[in-house]
């Protein structure tokens, strides 16, 4: 793979996975109850969770317009918080400690089909697995081991 191209530093820092919801408020009672996440902004159509230095947006995909449009062939759907867009998201997650999170997880019941045998070690470096939010939106739990 050639290397990226020389660029001046613009800095960036962390990133912070942003996932669509079809309701935000049931979306932040199940990251609260089930991956221990805290709110610290909530409103109709957005919540901030965190969970020690890990930072989630939640935004809604609410709109419901695309079911009833009597042309979706000569007009793209394109408001961008269609509701079939929540489930269709993801984020990594690096964790220092992937075995006890994961088994707090299975505990909770969140675990994706394929990880249901456990922490898998991959051949790119990792020791990780996955859930699933209420969505649908797959969350990867990850450590590094290189």
């Amino acid at each position: 793979m050639p290397a990226p191209p020389q660029r001046a530093s613009a800095g960036l820092g962390r990133t912070i996975p942003a996932l669509p919801a079809r309701d935000v408020g049931a979306a932040v009672v199940h990251y609260r109850e089930r991956f221990g996440f805290a709110p610290v902004h909530q409103d109709d159509g957005f919540a901030v969770l965190r969970r020690d230095d890990a930072e989630l947006h939640l935004w809604g995909a609410v709109d419901e317009g695309w079911r009833t449009r009597a042309d979706l062939a000569g007009t793209p759907v394109d408001s961008g918080a269609e509701s079939f867009i929540a489930g269709t998201a993801s984020c990594r997650i690096e964790v220092a400690d992937v075995d006890a999170l994961y088994t707090e997880l299975r505990e909770a019941g969140v675990l994706h089909s394929v990880s249901v045998g456990g922490v898998t070690t991959t051949d790119f470096g990792t020791r990780e697995f996955a859930t699933l939010d209420l969505d649908g939106n797959l969350l990867s739990f990850f450590r590094w081991e290189r």
